[in-house]
C-alpha cells in the first residue's frame, strides 16, 4: 500500500465522486417522478395502464448493462445518437422508474379501504381523496422500499463504466490500468461509495422513523 499513489489519485476520485453524485441525483429524481405518475395510473387503471405494466416488466427483467448498450450503441444504428451522460441518466430513470412505481403502488394499495370509503362518504372528490387521504399515507407506507431503491440506483451507477463515463468505478479501473496499483485504487473506490451510501442510508432511516412518529402522533 503506497500513500503516494493515493494522494496523487485524490483529484481524479473527487471528479468521479461528484460526477457520480450528479448523475445519480438527476436519475433518481427522474425515477421518482416517473414512479409516482406510473403508480397513480396503475392504481386508478387509467387508459394505457397495460402499457405501463409492460414497461415495468421489461425494465425490471433486463439488466441496466443491456439497457445502456441498447441506448448508447444500438440507437445510433437508426440515426439516434445520445451522449454518454444523457444515456446514463435515461438508463437510470428507465430502470429506477419501474422500481419506484412498484414501491409507490404498494404504498397506495396499503392505504386501508375504509379510509377511502369514508372520504367518499363525506363527499371528497377523486382528486381530494388522492391528495389528502391516499397519497400522504401511501408515501409513508412506501418509504422503506423507496429508500432501498435509492441506495440500489446509486450502486447501479458503477455500470456506467461500460459507456466510458469517468465516475468512481471507471476512475478506479482507469488508474489501475495506468499504474497497476489495485489495492490503493480499490480502497479509494470503496471509501468513495461508503462516503455516499452510509450517510444516505442512515439519513433515510432517520427520516422514515421521524415521519412515522409525526404521523402516529397526529
Amino acid at each position: 500500500m503506497s500513500w503516494i499513489y493515493i494522494q496523487q489519485a485524490i483529484p481524479a476520485f473527487i471528479t468521479g465522486f461528484f460526477l457520480t453524485l450528479k448523475l445519480a441525483t438527476i436519475g433518481i429524481i427522474g425515477a421518482l417522478l416517473l414512479g409516482i405518475v406510473a403508480a397513480f395510473c396503475l392504481y386508478y387503471q387509467v387508459i394505457g395502464h397495460q402499457v405501463l405494466r409492460a414497461y415495468i416488466a421489461v425494465s425490471r427483467n433486463t439488466p441496466l448493462l443491456i439497457q445502456l448498450f441498447f441506448i448508447y450503441y444500438g440507437l445510433p444504428g437508426i440515426g439516434l445518437k445520445i451522449p454518454a451522460e444523457q444515456t446514463a441518466i435515461i438508463g437510470l430513470i428507465f430502470l429506477g422508474g419501474s422500481y419506484m412505481a412498484d414501491a409507490f403502488l404498494g404504498g397506495l394499495e396499503a392505504v386501508p379501504k375504509i379510509q377511502v370509503e369514508s372520504g367518499q362518504v363525506i363527499g371528497l372528490s377523486t382528486w381530494q381523496l388522492a391528495r389528502y387521504v391516499i397519497f400522504p399515507q401511501g408515501i409513508l407506507y412506501s418509504l422503506p422500499a423507496i429508500g432501498a431503491n435509492i441506495i440500489f440506483l446509486i450502486k447501479e451507477t458503477s455500470i456506467f463504466t461500460v459507456i466510458a463515463i469517468p465516475e468512481i468505478t471507471n476512475t478506479a479501473l482507469d488508474l489501475i490500468g495506468q499504474n497497476y496499483r489495485s489495492n490503493e485504487y480499490l480502497l479509494m473506490m470503496v471509501v468513495s461509495y461508503a462516503i455516499i451510501l452510509i450517510p444516505l442510508s442512515l439519513g433515510l432511516s432517520w427520516f422514515e422513523r421521524r415521519l412515522r412518529r409525526v404521523n402516529f402522533s397526529n
